[in-house]
């Protein structure tokens, strides 16, 4: 349960269309770790409002640059400019007794990333009795269905799950998928897919990579691009592990099938492409390394994953 300003509250709850959105930490020395993929997380407004106004699914936490945030969520940082976001980020830096962000300047904040989200229009919610007012973070719950705050939590986490909706067109839906996984039932609520939003995943991609290419090793960011392993059109999803950062030449020789991953995460490359340019030396001497990898297991590429690309996509002739 997160503490949020009601300007923030109220300027999301105008944009029903936004599918995700950024709850912002001002600083990149604030981590959060209090929950996983797919759990629950709901806004409580600051004093005097103090009330729960919605909630929305987890997606991933990360640090990433104001300007990177800002491109990725847009409104869905819940302001209507880059300017606004960053005069916002300033009044609470402020009090935090950090410095402002200056003109020019283009520092790492902190992304909590969320997807699903739900407002609740008219009835909203006191929080629960034991959170103090003093908290100005948040405040987890654990085992919320079987504990002394199950009746409290039930129609509040109703109203958020089934007001999400199901997985997007295209997000696939085929349980036998190993990389497909889903997430726990909580109580009468239907499952949660365990997957990333979009834009999540293209942050959570740079941030497991560390910011450069899985094949070449290179840290230029605007090359850099979000590649599907199991592309979403042909059922997969937004999850790290059928996911890789490519640089952008090489994500379009990945996804046209001249260039595969195998499951033991080495590069090959298909014999093929000397047919479109005699002169692809700089991508054939790539056949045989070992692609860069997120220091998380379970971000790596699943091998299941990388298996359907060499055998469905990659042109081996």
């Amino acid at each position: 349960m997160g503490v949020t300003d009601r300007a923030w509250a109220e300027f999301l709850a105008q944009r029903p269309h936004l599918g995700e959105i950024n709850f912002w930490r001002p600083s990149s020395n604030q981590v959060f770790k209090r929950i996983g993929l797919g759990d629950l997380f709901l806004f409580k407004t600051r004093y005097p409002h103090n009330r729960i106004v919605g909630g929305a699914v987890f997606s991933r936490f990360t640090q990433a640059p104001l300007s990177a945030a800002w491109e990725a969520f847009g409104e869905g940082n819940g302001r209507g400019s880059l300017e606004e976001l960053r005069e916002a980020l300033n009044r609470y830096r402020v009090k935090e007794g950090n410095p402002a962000i200056r003109a020019g300047e283009d520092p790492l904040i902190g992304c909590v990333m969320l997807r699903d989200p739900v407002f609740f229009d008219g009835e909203t919610f006191a929080p629960p009795s034991d959170f103090a007012s003093n908290l100005v973070q948040g405040k987890g719950y654990d085992d919320v269905t079987d504990s002394a705050h199950a009746a409290y939590f039930t129609p509040i986490a109703d109203r958020v799950l089934r007001g999400g909706g199901d997985a997007p067109v295209g997000e696939g839906s085929d349980d036998s998928e190993t990389w497909a996984h889903h997430g726990p039932v909580r109580g009468p609520f239907r499952p949660v897919r365990q997957r990333l939003g979009q834009e999540a995943f293209k942050l959570a991609l740079m941030d497991a990579y560390q910011g450069r290419c899985a094949v070449t090793g290179r840290d230029v960011r605007p090359t850099l691009e979000a590649a599907h392993i199991h592309p979403v059109a042909n059922g997969g999803l937004h999850r790290l592990d059928n996911g890789l950062l490519l640089r952008a030449d090489v994500h379009k020789l990945y996804d046209s099938g001249y260039l595969t991953i195998t499951p033991k995460l080495t590069v090959q490359v298909s014999s093929s492409l000397h047919q479109h340019s005699p002169n692809a030396k700089e991508y054939t001497s790539l056949a045989g390394t070992t692609i860069a990898v997120p220091r998380r297991r379970v971000d790596r590429p699943h091998r299941d994953a990388l298996a359907w690309h060499a055998e469905k996509v990659f042109k081996s002739g």
